[in-house]
C-alpha cells in the first residue's frame, strides 16, 4: 500500500525580536532542528521568514518554538508588507524606550565612577541604580542568552550579557563586602560604570540598526501604490464602480484620461497614450489602439479606452515586479560581521580562560589564591569586553558615510558600504542616468526653398500646432521656440493622432506634425533633402519631427536627450578600477547604440523590460560577479533591488530611492567610482580595526589571566582591565576617524 505523500506549505512571515545578524543565522538554526520544518530562510535585512513546513507543524506551532528562544512570528490577515512594517516599528519603539531608560539611569553611575570612586554611598547608589539598566531595560540580552544556551548557541548578545553581569555581580560582592578588600589594603572595585555603559552604545547601535530597516518596504509600499484602488467595469446593463480585488478575468474596463491602468490586458475601443515609463523607463507616450496591449499601473494621458481583463492581481507584469521586488530583498543574506561569525567561539574559549585562570591561582596561588585568583578571572572576563571588537565595525561604517554624506552620497545600508569594494560589474540605465532625462531640440532643418514660407513663418506655425499638443516632445519644442517673440497664428479644426503627431488648419491650410511614417500615410512627397537628415540623426540618437504642409515638408526637428557632460569620463574611470560596465535600457536599439558608442560602454541592451533587467543582474551574479546597478526610475526598482550595490540618481523616482541602499543627491555620474573608492577606504579602516582589536586580545587576556606574575610580578588590577578595555575603544575609534581626512578622487 502507497503511503500518503506530505503536504507541504510555503510561506514568508514577519520575525519579531531579532536584533542582530546573527539572531538571524540562530532563528534559521532553531527552525531546520525543529520536526515539521523542510526549508528555513530569514532575512535580517527585512525581518522576514520564508519557511517550508510539512502537516507535523502549524504557524502557531513556528512561533511558539520561536518564542521559546526569545523571537516571535507576526501571523496577520493583513498583507506581508504592512505586518513587515508594523514589527519592525514595534521592535523599535521598544528599544528606544530600553535604550532611553538605560541612558539615564546609567549617566549618574558613569559621573560616580569617575569623580568619587572612593566614597562609600557612591557604591551603593551605583549598585540601586545599575540594577534596573541591566535587568530591567537590558533584560532580553540575558533573557536571550539563556535562551540560545539551553539551544547550544552564542552571540554577541552572549557576550553583552556575559561581560556585563560578571562585571555586576563582581561589584555587587565587593559593595556587600567591602571589608574583604579592605583588610588586604585593597580599595574595593566596582564595574558597574562599565556594565552599564556596555549595555547603553550596544543598545543604542541596535535601535538605529532598526530605525534603518523600518525604511526598507517603504519602495514595495509605492509600488503597490501604482495600483489603482477602484476601476469601473462595464457591463450588459452599464457601469458599476467595483475595487481592485473585485475585478475578474476578462471583464471590460473603463478607464478615462489621467487614470492609472488596474490590469494587464488588450484595448478593445479608444484611442490615447499611455505614459509607460514605470516598465521601460522613457519619457516617451506610447499610443495605444483597439488590438494593442495594456499594462498594469501605466497613466492613461488623452482618449478613453475600453479593455478586456487578461491578467490581474499578482499576474500582472507589476504584480511581478512586486513579487520580484520582494523576493530579491528577502533572499540576500545579510553580510555576516566578523564579530558575529566569532562570537561563537570567542565567548566559550573566554568562560573557559577565566575558569582556568581561577582553578590556576587556586592551586599555585598561595595565600593570596582567593583574591589574586577572582581578580585575574573578573580581569580576564573585563579585559575581553566585546567593545573593541564591536565599535570596530560600527565607527568605520559611521564615518565613511559622513564622508559620502560631505560628498553628497548618501548611504543608507552599511552592507552596501562594505560591498562596494568589491563590485566587478556595473549597470546603467540610460534615461536619466548617463543622460539628462529631458527632451530637448538639438538639431532643426528648413526646407524654404521649396515653399513660399520663410524660416521664421514656418516656426510660427510650429510654435502655434505644438501648444496644442500635451506630447513631451511638444513641450520640447514649444521650449525650443517661445523666447523667439514669433507672431500669434490661429490654429482650426485641431486633432491629435495618438502615435502618428497632430494636425490643424492654418489660414485654410492643414499641416500636419508628426512622424515620417505618418506624412507618407498622408501622400506627402519628401524630398531627397529631408530623407538625408535621417541617418545624421540615428548617429546623434535623435528623434525627429516633420512638419508638413498638404504636398511638402516644411522643416525637421532633431530632439534628443542630452548626455551628461562627464558620463565618458566615468566609464573610463570605472575601467580603470577594473570595473566591466554595461548598458540597459528600455528604450529603442539606435539610441542605445548611439549613447553606447559616445560613452564607451561595448556591452549594451535595448528594449529592456524591468524583468529583463533583473534577469540580466541574476546572470552577472552566477558568473561570479558582484554587481552594482545605477537607475533613477520606477522601471529599475526590480533590478535596484537583484542587485548586490543599489544606487539612485538624486532626481530619480521616489521609488528608485526607496529601493537604493546609495543615492547621488545631485544625480552626477563622478560620484559612482567615489562611492566605490569610498568603500575601499572604509572596509581597510574595519580591517585595521578588527586587526588591533583582536591584537588588543590576543595580549591583554594572558596578561590578564596572570602569564606575567610568575616572572615580573605583574598583575592586572579589574580597574586597569577597565582602562585598557577603553583605551582599546578609543584607538577604533580614532582610527576610523582618520577616514575624514581622506580623498575620494
Amino acid at each position: 500500500m502507497n503511503s500518503a505523500q506530505p503536504t507541504f506549505s510555503k510561506d514568508r512571515f514577519p520575525v519579531t525580536g531579532m536584533t542582530c545578524t546573527a539572531c538571524a543565522s540562530s532563528v534559521e538554526t532553531i527552525l531546520m532542528h525543529t520536526e515539521g520544518i523542510q526549508e528555513a530562510s530569514v532575512n535580517y535585512a527585512t525581518s522576514t521568514l520564508s519557511v517550508t513546513w510539512d502537516g507535523r507543524i502549524t504557524p502557531q506551532g513556528i512561533d511558539k518554538a520561536l518564542q521559546e528562544v526569545g523571537y516571535g512570528l507576526v501571523i496577520s490577515t493583513q498583507e506581508l508588507g504592512e505586518s513587515v512594517r508594523e514589527a519592525q516599528e514595534k521592535n523599535y519603539q521598544q528599544l528606544k524606550r530600553q535604550t532611553l531608560g538605560a541612558a539615564i539611569a546609567t549617566l549618574p553611575i558613569v559621573v560616580l565612577g569617575m569623580f568619587f570612586m572612593h566614597w562609600e554611598p557612591g557604591r551603593w547608589i551605583s549598585l540601586v541604580l545599575c540594577i534596573p539598566v541591566l535587568f530591567y531595560f537590558g533584560r532580553h540580552f540575558f533573557t536571550r542568552a539563556v535562551q540560545l544556551a539551553k539551544h547550544g548557541q552564542a552571540n554577541m548578545d552572549t557576550l553583552v550579557a556575559l561581560s556585563t553581569s560578571i562585571a555586576f555581580l563582581f561589584s555587587t560582592y565587593s559593595t556587600l563586602f567591602s571589608e574583604f578588600w579592605l583588610s588586604k589594603g585593597l580599595h574595593p572595585p566596582v564595574y558597574f560604570e562599565a556594565a552599564s555603559v556596555i549595555l547603553v552604545f550596544v543598545s543604542l547601535g541596535k535601535m538605529l540598526e532598526e530605525r534603518a530597516k523600518t525604511n526598507t518596504g517603504t519602495a514595495l509600499k509605492k509600488l503597490i501604490g501604482l495600483q489603482p484602488k477602484t476601476l469601473i467595469r462595464l457591463t450588459a446593463t452599464g457601469q458599476e464602480s467595483i475595487r481592485l480585488e473585485e475585478v475578474a478575468l476578462m471583464d471590460r474596463i473603463l478607464v478615462k484620461p489621467g487614470e492609472k491602468i488596474p490590469v494587464d490586458g488588450q484595448v478593445l475601443l479608444g484611442q490615447s497614450y499611455l505614459n509607460e515609463s514605470m516598465l521601460s523607463g522613457e519619457y516617451l507616450p506610447v499610443a495605444k489602439s483597439p488590438g494593442d496591449a495594456v499594462f498594469a499601473g501605466t497613466l492613461n494621458q488623452n482618449g478613453s479606452l475600453e479593455i478586456r481583463a487578461e491578467k490581474i492581481g499578482s499576474s500582472t507584469l507589476l504584480g511581478q515586479i512586486i513579487q520580484r521586488v520582494q523576493e530579491a530583498q528577502g533572499s540576500k543574506a545579510p553580510v555576516q560581521r566578523l564579530v558575529d561569525k566569532v562570537s561563537g567561539i570567542f565567548v566559550p574559549v573566554v568562560v573557559l580562560i577565566a575558569i582556568a585562570t581561577f582553578g590556576l591561582w587556586m592551586v599555585f596561588g598561595g595565600e593570596n589564591a582567593l583574591s589574586h585568583g577572582i581578580l585575574s578571572a573578573v580581569s580576564v572576563l573585563v579585559i575581553a569586553c566585546p567593545c573593541a571588537l564591536g565599535l570596530a565595525t560600527p565607527t568605520a561604517l559611521i564615518v565613511g558615510m559622513g564622508k559620502g554624506a560631505e560628498n553628497q552620497i548618501l548611504i543608507r545600508d552599511a552592507e552596501s558600504l562594505e560591498l562596494g569594494h568589491q563590485v566587478t560589474a556595473l549597470v546603467l540605465d540610460k534615461t536619466g542616468t548617463l543622460t539628462l532625462g529631458k527632451p530637448k531640440v538639438s538639431s532643426q532643418w528648413f526646407t524654404t526653398q521649396e515653399s513660399e514660407l520663410d524660416q521664421t513663418a514656418v516656426e510660427a506655425l510650429l510654435l502655434a500646432l505644438e501648444r496644442n499638443s500635451a506630447h513631451p516632445l511638444a513641450e520640447a519644442v514649444v521650449a525650443h521656440l517661445e523666447g523667439k517673440n514669433l507672431r500669434q497664428v490661429a490654429v482650426e479644426s485641431f486633432e491629435n493622432i495618438p502615435g502618428a503627431g497632430i494636425s490643424g488648419r492654418v489660414e485654410g491650410i492643414r499641416y500636419f506634425v508628426g512622424t515620417k511614417k505618418w506624412m507618407q500615410s498622408q501622400g506627402i512627397q519628401l524630398s531627397t533633402s529631408p530623407l538625408a537628415i535621417e541617418k545624421e540623426a540615428a548617429e546623434k540618437a535623435q528623434t525627429l519631427i516633420w512638419l508638413c504642409n498638404e504636398t511638402q515638408v516644411l522643416a525637421v526637428l532633431g530632439i534628443e536627450d542630452e548626455l551628461k557632460q562627464n558620463a565618458k569620463e566615468v566609464v573610463e574611470s570605472l575601467r580603470k578600477m577594473n570595473v566591466d560596465v554595461y548598458l540597459l535600457t528600455g528604450d529603442q536599439y539606435a539610441p542605445a547604440k548611439a549613447v553606447a558608442d559616445q560613452v564607451g560602454i561595448t556591452q549594451y541592451q535595448a528594449e529592456c523590460l524591468p524583468a529583463d533587467k533583473s534577469n540580466f543582474i541574476k546572470g552577472l551574479q552566477q558568473q561570479g560577479k558582484v554587481v552594482a546597478m545605477v537607475g533613477d526610475g520606477v522601471n529599475d526598482a526590480e533590478a535596484l533591488a537583484q542587485a548586490d550595490v543599489s544606487i539612485a540618481m538624486g532626481m530619480g523616482s521616489d521609488i528608485a530611492l526607496d529601493v537604493a541602499k546609495i543615492t547621488l543627491v545631485n544625480s552626477d555620474l563622478a560620484k559612482i567610482p567615489q562611492a566605490l573608492h569610498l568603500s575601499k577606504l572604509t572596509v581597510h579602516g574595519i580591517r585595521q580595526n578588527l586587526f588591533w582589536a583582536f591584537v588588543y586580545n590576543l595580549i591583554g587576556i594572558p596578561v590578564a589571566a596572570g602569564l606575567l606574575y610568575p616572572a615580573f610580578g605583574i598583575l592586572i588590577d579589574p580597574m586597569y582591565a577597565s582602562a585598557a578595555m577603553a583605551l582599546s575603544s578609543l584607538s577604533v575609534v580614532g582610527n576610523s576617524l582618520r577616514l575624514k581626512t581622506r580623498r575620494l578622487d
